[in-house]
C-alpha cells in the first residue's frame, strides 16, 4: 500500500513574508515564550513575536495565522516573580485593564524579553536591565525602528482614515490590527464557538481556507439557528466581500462594520470574556502584590447651622394725620354726649 504524499512544508521566507503581509507590522524580537492569564491555571507555550507594540503567539514556528495576540500600548510595569525550581525566569505584564503572567526557560532570556518590550512601550532603553553589549545596541536599533514607524503614522496622509483614538486616549492604527473577533480556528470550530456562547456575539472572523484569504461565519436565530459563511477576498490594497454584489472595503475592520451596519445591529462581532467573576482559581496569588491600607469611610461633617435672628418686634409708628384725626373724632363724640344730656334735661322740665 503506498504511503500519502507528505504534503511540503512551507519555506522560511514564505512564512516570514505571510506573517508580515497580515501583521502589517515590523518584527522586533521573537522565540518561545509562555503565556498565562487570570482566568487560567496552567502555562501555555507559544511561538511568539514581538511587533511593533504587539506581541504575536503562534502554535509553532512554522504556522503563518496568529491564534492569539496582545496589544502592549496600555502597559503600565513590569513586576518580577521569584524564580521557581527548575530556574525559569517569570514577570507579569501589569496592563491598565489585565495582568498577564509570562514565563522563559532562563534568566538571561527573561531579561532580553523585557528590555525588547520596554524599549518598544516607553520608547527608551531600559536601564534596570542586565543585558550584554551586543544585546544592547540590538535595543538600540530597535529604539529607531519604532520611533520612525511612528512618525511614520502620524505624518501619513491617511492618517486620518487609518487611525481612531481609543478611550483611554491612546491611538490605534486600525489598519495595522486585526479585529477583535478575528479567530485562527477553522470553519466546524468557529460554529462550535458561536453555539457555546451566544451571548459573546454571534459574527467570527476567521483565516480562509487558503491561508490568504479570510472568511465571516454567522450564526442568526430566525425560525431557528442559521449558520453562514462568506467569503472575504485579499485584494492587497483592500477587501472584496463576495456577495451577489461584491462590497469593496478599505480594511478587514470595514468588513466587520459593513455586516453589523447592514443588519441594523442583529449581527454583533464575538467578543471572548477576560475576566472572571469569581476569585477562585485565580493563578497569581504568588506574584508580589503592592497592598494599600483602607481607609475607613467617615460620614462628612455637616456645617454648623448659623444661629436665627432674634425676631424683633419694631415699635408702633405715630403718624401726626392719625393722631389729629382721632383727637377730632374724639372731641365730636363728647359734644354729641352732652348735647343728648341737654336735650333729655329740657325735655324732663314741666310747662
Amino acid at each position: 500500500m503506498a504511503e500519502p504524499e507528505k504534503i511540503p512544508e512551507p519555506a522560511p521566507r514564505r512564512i516570514f513574508q505571510e506573517r508580515q503581509r497580515i501583521t502589517a507590522l515590523p518584527l522586533y524580537f521573537e522565540g518561545f515564550l509562555s503565556i498565562r492569564r487570570p482566568r487560567y491555571q496552567d502555562f501555555e507555550q507559544y511561538w511568539t513575536e514581538l511587533r511593533g507594540t504587539t506581541l504575536f503567539f503562534y502554535s509553532d514556528k512554522k504556522t503563518p495565522t496568529f491564534l492569539e495576540k496582545l496589544e502592549l500600548t496600555n502597559l503600565t510595569s513590569v513586576v518580577n516573580v521569584y524564580p521557581d525550581e527548575t530556574g525559569s525566569a517569570q514577570f507579569i505584564l501589569m496592563l491598565r485593564n489585565e495582568e498577564v503572567e509570562l514565563k522563559v526557560e532562563d534568566y538571561d532570556s527573561g531579561e532580553e524579553w523585557k528590555g525588547f518590550i520596554l524599549t518598544v512601550t516607553q520608547l527608551s532603553v531600559p536601564l534596570c536591565i542586565s543585558l550584554l553589549p551586543g544585546q544592547l545596541i540590538k535595543l538600540h536599533d530597535v529604539l529607531e525602528k519604532e520611533k520612525k514607524r511612528r512618525t511614520a503614522m502620524e505624518q501619513s496622509p491617511s492618517a486620518s482614515l487609518s487611525t481612531e483614538k481609543t478611550n483611554n486616549g491612546d491611538y490605534v492604527n486600525i489598519l495595522n490590527t486585526m479585529p477583535e473577533c478575528f479567530y485562527a480556528v477553522s470553519r466546524q470550530k468557529a460554529i462550535e464557538m458561536l453555539e457555546k456562547n451566544p451571548s459573546w456575539g454571534n459574527l467570527i472572523l476567521r483565516p480562509g481556507s487558503d491561508s490568504k484569504n479570510y472568511s465571516v461565519t454567522i450564526r442568526q436565530v430566525i425560525d431557528g439557528p442559521c449558520i453562514k459563511h462568506y467569503r472575504v477576498v485579499n485584494m492587497g490594497k483592500g477587501y472584496t466581500i463576495e456577495l451577489a454584489r461584491p462590497v469593496i472595503v478599505l480594511s478587514l475592520h470595514d468588513v466587520i462594520d459593513y455586516f453589523v451596519k447592514q443588519t441594523q445591529g442583529s449581527l454583533k462581532p464575538f467578543v471572548s470574556h477576560t475576566y472572571d467573576n469569581k476569585l477562585a482559581g485565580l493563578s497569581l496569588e504568588h506574584a508580589p502584590r503592592e497592598t494599600h491600607p483602607a481607609t475607613a469611610h467617615q460620614p462628612r461633617a455637616k456645617p454648623p447651622r448659623k444661629p436665627m435672628p432674634e425676631k424683633v418686634t419694631a415699635p408702633l409708628q405715630e403718624y401726626p394725620v392719625a393722631r389729629y384725626v382721632h383727637e377730632a373724632r374724639g372731641k365730636e363724640l363728647k359734644e354729641r354726649a352732652k348735647r343728648q344730656v341737654a336735650d333729655r334735661q329740657r325735655a324732663n322740665q314741666p310747662f
